[in-house]
């Protein structure tokens, strides 16, 4: 893979970048035979910082970054300038940066991995997904889970989740495909008016081209993803893993190893097969609206 192609891939977010970045100095140093060691003394550090800055889960100094190119063997002064300089934009912060205050770190580099995805895969047992989100029914939710945040913190979360929407109608957009369990469409949250609002906004998302939305009904019983919700991102860089994504109630796992991410893999291909297609999704909607109505 090329440094053009690091420049050119990742579409969204710090991120991202450093996972790229990180890729592109493993197999530098694993060209050269140098170990993980080796490399951790030449920046003063350790072989466990190494590991981390190749995995992309620390920030990159450029002063590091010179050092263990130089440490590598690479004097191609374009392509050195080419990593430097992406070695910058991995350490500017994204937009969710300014939200800091109220997401946490684990939050916010899921944004980064959500913002860089070109395929983001979605099970959901208990709320629409925030992506799809009306700002009255995110903010409903945003209150069952912080209810004593003031009014300002609250419209803050409810601005993170409408901002996130964004990359659904972006240049490139992503493709989202996402499976709700029915009982997320009957849920009351924030009563009837609320969710009417919303399932109204999930039929017209139906129409949308990147959006492929589908429900898997009661009439299922038990399913593959039994388990609980799940989310699966895909990036366009093929260097890159699909990184799984199971949040819970103070923290959040990302799996990324190939055995760990094909079982999740498989287990949306069965809901996909389970739920009803996505060509049924909007009467499936219109009769949970006219339920509503009744």
């Amino acid at each position: 893979m090329t440094t053009a192609g690091l420049e050119g891939g990742s579409g969204g977010g710090p991120t991202v970048l450093r996972m790229l970045l990180g890729a592109h100095l493993r197999r530098l140093r694993e060209a050269q035979g140098v170990s993980r060691e080796d490399a951790g003394w030449e920046i003063r550090s350790s072989e466990s910082k190494i590991s981390r800055m190749e995995l992309g889960r620390v920030s990159f100094k450029e002063r590091d970054v010179a050092d263990l190119l130089s440490l590598y063997g690479l004097d191609d002064e374009e392509e050195r300038g080419r990593l430097l300089t992406l070695a910058r934009d991995a350490n500017t912060p994204g937009w969710w940066h300014r939200f800091g205050d109220v997401l946490p770190n684990w939050f916010q580099s899921y944004l980064g991995l959500e913002a860089a995805a070109s395929l983001i895969r979605t099970y959901e047992v208990q709320f629409v997904p925030g992506l799809l989100q009306t700002e009255d029914y995110a903010r409903e939710v945003v209150r069952l889970g912080h209810g004593k945040a003031g009014a300002d913190e609250i419209e803050r979360r409810v601005g993170v989740r409408i901002t996130r929407q964004q990359l659904l109608a972006r240049t490139n957009p992503a493709q989202l495909w996402a499976v709700v369990d029915e009982a997320v469409l009957r849920r009351p949250i924030g009563g009837a008016k609320v969710m009417r609002s919303q399932i109204e906004a999930l039929i017209a998302a139906t129409d949308i081209p990147n959006v492929r939305l589908q429900v898997i009904g009661f009439h299922v019983g038990g399913h593959a993803a039994a388990g609980g919700a799940f989310s699966i991102l895909r990036f366009p860089d093929p260097e890159l893993p699909d990184v799984v994504y199971i949040e819970q109630l103070t923290s959040a796992l990302y799996l990324d190893k190939r055995d760990d991410v094909d079982l999740y893999a498989e287990a949306m291909e069965v809901l996909c097969v389970e739920a009803d297609p996505p060509a049924r999704t909007a009467d499936i909607l219109t009769g949970i609206l006219r339920d509503l109505d009744g």
